[in-house]
């Protein structure tokens, strides 16, 4: 398939004259609608103040305005808050994104999903955190990236919890891998980030946010959560072989087909959207796509 993804085109456009060109499946986008992005239901609410973290932007080098291609005609981004504020742990959700005029269209759409938006230096992610830590105070920050829109919100919880009950620094689910791509989660506390935000100095450390946890482990207490820690089912443990995140135009055909085809309300079940993967065979159309390394 080619990354350009020929066909029908579809125009994001922000307030600036920026325009990127898509193709879309047969659904058209409105970023105006908001019936998909309703306030969330009562949850009961955790111990300690969590804000999820989404990072955004438009300029992606390898598929530039990934974030806002639509499934099932609403964008991705769309659908990544939706199902992070689905978690049982998260008090509040922030999309993190630049101050590059492309990301204005990012800026417009994350209010409609009832989330916060942080805007900051389009290289320094890492600055973008230490902004919404200032501004929202909370004692553990969940890190999930804009292109994950089948993100699953048990896996945030499981993460969450295990940082919470073995009074670690970080914990996530990529330390040693058993979920596919596309499910990463990090939550790490206050605390600890306060650390990294003055000792993570490197291009790298600023660009990706939590290298400096990985490379320093001695200073750290990290805790990881595995695919059968949160699946029962068998066939949802040591998924590796799945790609369901968004970086080429193959990993967008997988996730149009998934949200064409796979009935849902509001959440699509990842069970599910694994399921139809499997049975439609459709590893085969992004197993080729290299994952990108930090």
């Amino acid at each position: 398939m080619e990354q350009n993804l020929v066909g029908v085109e579809l125009e994001i456009q922000s307030n600036t004259a920026y325009s990127h060109k898509v193709n879309p499946p047969k659904n058209t986008l409105d970023l105006h609608r908001t019936n998909k992005c309703k306030d969330k239901e009562a949850k009961s609410q955790p111990m300690k103040k969590v804000t999820a973290t989404i990072q955004a932007r438009v300029g992606s080098s390898r598929l530039p305005g990934k974030v806002m291609y639509p499934l099932n005609g609403e964008p991705a981004i769309g659908h990544v808050t939706r199902r992070v504020q689905a978690a049982e742990q998260v008090t509040n959700v922030v999309v993190a994104t630049s101050t590059e005029p492309q990301d204005e269209v990012i800026y417009r759409s994350a209010p409609l999903c009832d989330a916060d938006v942080l805007r900051g230096s389009e290289s320094d992610v890492l600055s973008r955190f230490v902004q919404i830590v200032e501004q929202h105070d909370p004692d553990i920050v969940v890190r999930i990236t804009g292109d994950c829109p089948l993100i699953d919100p048990r896996t945030i919880d499981a993460v969450t919890t295990r940082l919470v009950e073995t009074g670690s620094d970080y914990a996530t689910n990529v330390l040693k891998r058993t979920f596919p791509r596309g499910l990463d989660v990090e939550a790490f506390t206050k605390n600890s980030f306060e650390k990294i935000q003055i000792d993570a100095t490197e291009q790298h450390h600023r660009e990706h946010v939590t290298p400096y946890y990985h490379e320093n482990q001695d200073q750290f207490r990290l805790e990881n959560v595995t695919s059968d820690e949160v699946f029962n089912q068998e066939w949802m443990h040591n998924r590796t072989d799945l790609r369901l995140t968004l970086d080429e135009g193959p990993d967008y055909e997988v996730l149009r087909q998934v949200y064409d085809n796979v009935a849902y309300d509001e959440i699509l079940p990842i069970q599910d959207a694994v399921r139809y993967v499997d049975e439609q065979d459709l590893m085969d159309v992004n197993k080729h796509v290299n994952q990108k390394e930090i």
